[in-house]
């Protein structure tokens, strides 16, 4: 018998609940609940069955049959007294979770859940009750779901290839893709984005740039990994749509050479002229800054001359002036 974490009040009144149906002469029936091993696969929009059963076999008609999410409150669709319990069903269950009772006095019950969502996939746990002893096993479910056949075009060139793009949408889980050749060869090199939208559904893109210009077909392949199913489109690249070095572009190209060489050499020889241009100018500077310097200098020296006569000339007129005077007394 199991433990059930996310229901201790049970956990808690089980063994009380053991000791007195023990007391009271009660029948205690151990049993093993059994789900399947593998995953069971649904398809989106279909239906999916969560099957369960009890070992050893016995009418399982007057049992507590529950299915839940991760939380033993989470209940995907709850059978007790012989009925549909809605009151702790999750809504998003509501009229598309519905008991199969084909083979219930069998001790094997199934839930079918309609309108498989993506939602849907995931884990879930089956409850079996009958007087207090319970047993429970895990399921799960797998949700897989084919969209739309890939698109693939030309987008044009890039580097020294052709750029092929390769659209798809509405698969999930997330698709594998993948390109070949003609002969089937895979290419390893390319880029893909996945984006997924409010559904959960997955778009994919993915680009390939073909260098082979003897390539010829390749083909863009978008693989559901649950279902094992694929879907494929093909496009054939013309040679003449791969870049060419035609002899107009080599001309091009050494043209475009000799120009930069004649451009660079220009611009050497402009600034060879410069540099000469302004050396001579600033020997111009420093003639002129030399000349006016001596005129200054000149200047100077006829001022400094000029004064000093005009000095000597009036020391010589108070001279004479004085020897007059002292003539003039003596006479």
């Amino acid at each position: 018998m199991e433990d059930l974490s996310c229901c201790p009040v049970l956990c808690r009144l089980t063994p009380l609940l053991l000791l007195i149906q023990l007391l009271t002469g009660g029948s205690l029936e151990e049993f093993s609940v059994l789900g399947p091993s593998d995953p069971i696969v649904a398809v989106l929009g279909g239906d999916a069955v969560l099957s369960c059963r009890v070992f050893p076999a016995m009418n399982a008609e007057d049992m507590e049959l529950r299915w839940f999410r991760s939380k033993f409150s989470e209940a995907v669709f709850i059978y007790q007294n012989r009925q549909e319990q809605k009151e702790e069903q999750l809504a998003g269950y509501a009229g598309r979770a519905s008991l199969v009772r084909d083979f219930l006095s069998q001790g094997e019950a199934a839930v079918r859940i309609g309108q498989v969502q993506v939602s849907d996939n995931g884990l879930y746990t089956c409850f079996f009750r009958k007087g207090v002893f319970y047993e429970e096993a895990s399921l799960e479910l797998k949700v897989a779901g084919v969209g739309s056949a890939p698109e693939v075009r030309i987008t044009g060139p890039e580097e020294d290839g052709i750029r092929v793009l390769c659209t798809a949408s509405g698969w999930f889980p997330k698709p594998q893709v993948q390109w070949r050749d003609g002969s089937g060869e895979k290419f390893l090199a390319f880029s893909e984005a996945h984006t997924q939208d409010a559904e959960g559904l997955f778009s994919v893109e993915a680009a390939l740039v073909v260098r082979d210009r003897s390539v010829g077909n390749v083909t863009c392949s978008v693989l559901n990994p649950v279902l094992g199913q694929e879907k494929a489109m093909a496009i054939f690249i013309p040679e003449p749509f791969f870049p060419q070095a035609s002899p107009w572009k080599v001309a091009f190209l050494v043209s475009l050479t000799v120009l930069m060489l004649l451009v660079l050499g220009a611009g050497c020889y402009i600034r060879r002229e410069h540099s000469i241009k302004l050396r001579e100018m600033e020997e111009k500077r420093h003639l002129w800054q030399a000349k006016e310097e001596a005129r200054q200098t000149k200047e100077k020296a006829l001022q400094d001359r000029a004064e000093l006569q005009a000095q000597l000339n009036w020391r010589k007129d108070v001279y004479l002036a004085g020897w007059k005077k002292a003539q003039l007394y003596a006479g």
